[in-house]
């Protein structure tokens, strides 16, 4: 096999599901012809629980050409426990292990789809943050209205405290991520705030904007919430409060929408006279307003790719946060960070 392979480790035991979903996940992403000569993956976890889903899914021959290899940790982070004892008395497990196969250069990524503040930690702990970046934040695409495009939203609840100097730099990461893997020349980069005249706003935001207003990003200026959606700019920055609430307002609206859509067009006389052209255009509805698409939410900043994946998601959620992680680790975006904050802070 080539000496070129991208290698992602995968936390297999992490979110509600755990090997069940994650395990299906990787082999079918390897299973694509356009990943098959470019990545390797290695599964981290129980091996009794492992291996018989690779059996299950006749992915031995994976193991065989090494595209595929389960490496063993005795341990397990459960979802709802504290991120300091995970920290101080799990060090073998899944997602520790995981994360030090990045850290040693064994792996260009991480996925795992377990307990958000224990990632958050171990990460931190075992890969450091980028030279001048102050805290790791959470960044994530989010849909648009426009098919063709997405916008990256940060941080998405990593900080709620963020210092403008720290909406800066989320600033710069969220413009290098959007630049390298979107591949946009100059991306736009908009403040979340409360209104879009500059007399609004927090002391906070309003010396943010000043601070980029001076640097050398693509900044536009504020953008309201009613607009994250709009295609309007590529990246959005705001502190993790505000983030996470956006986030889980906009999934939580999604998931009743489809619901609603899924319901009126199964009971609708309409709809079931015009079956065949409604389904098309309820599938399509579905596609763009699916959270499962965006899975993949990355914790950036660190010295490392790390992308968390939302911890009851199913199989095809969990997929996409794999591509996520290898879109970032085939564009080096660490390095690019690294490069982008260290001229900012000449």
């Amino acid at each position: 096999m080539s000496n070129n392979l991208t290698t992602i480790a995968i936390d297999a035991m992490g979110g509600d599901h755990g090997p069940i979903v994650t395990v299906p996940a990787a082999i079918t992403f390897l299973r694509k012809s356009a990943n098959k000569a470019q990545y390797k993956i290695v599964l981290v976890g129980l091996i009794d629980q492992i291996t018989p889903l690779i059996e299950q899914h006749k992915a031995k021959d994976l193991l065989v050409n090494d595209s595929l290899s389960v490496l063993v940790a005795t341990q397990v982070v459960e979802m709802d426990e504290p991120p300091a004892q995970a920290l101080k008395k799990k060090k073998d497990s899944s997602m520790r292990v995981a994360i030090n196969l990045v850290k040693e250069g064994h792996a260009q990524a991480c996925v795992s789809a377990g307990n958000t503040g224990a990632l958050m930690a171990t990460a931190r702990f075992v890969l450091k943050t980028i030279p001048g970046i102050n805290r790791p934040a959470i960044i994530s695409s989010m849909p648009c209205r426009d098919t063709s495009t997405t916008v990256h939203m940060l941080d998405l609840g990593a900080n709620v405290d963020s210092s403008p100097e720290m909406l800066v730099q989320f600033a710069i990461m969220g413009s290098v991520i959007t630049k390298f893997v979107d591949g946009k020349d100059q991306p736009s980069v908009a403040l979340l705030n409360v209104g879009a005249e500059e007399i609004k706003g927090s002391e906070k935001v309003k010396k943010a904007s000043a601070l980029l207003t001076e640097s050398n990003l693509n900044y536009v200026g504020y953008i309201e919430s009613d607009e994250i959606f709009s295609s309007k700019v590529d990246v959005i920055v705001c502190d993790g409060f505000e983030g996470n609430v956006a986030l889980k307002a906009s999934e939580g609206t999604a998931s009743m929408l489809l619901s609603i859509l899924k319901e009126e067009f199964t009971r609708n006389w309409l709809t079931k006279l015009l079956g065949a052209v409604c389904k098309p255009i309820f599938a399509r509805m579905q596609s763009r307003l699916d959270p499962r698409s965006h899975n993949g939410a990355t914790l950036i900043g660190l010295n490392g790719i790390v992308v968390k994946s939302h911890g009851g998601t199913d199989e095809f959620g969990f997929l996409h946060a794999i591509q996520e992680a290898s879109s970032q680790a085939k564009q080096n975006v660490i390095s690019h960070i690294s490069e982008e904050i260290a001229f900012l802070t000449k």
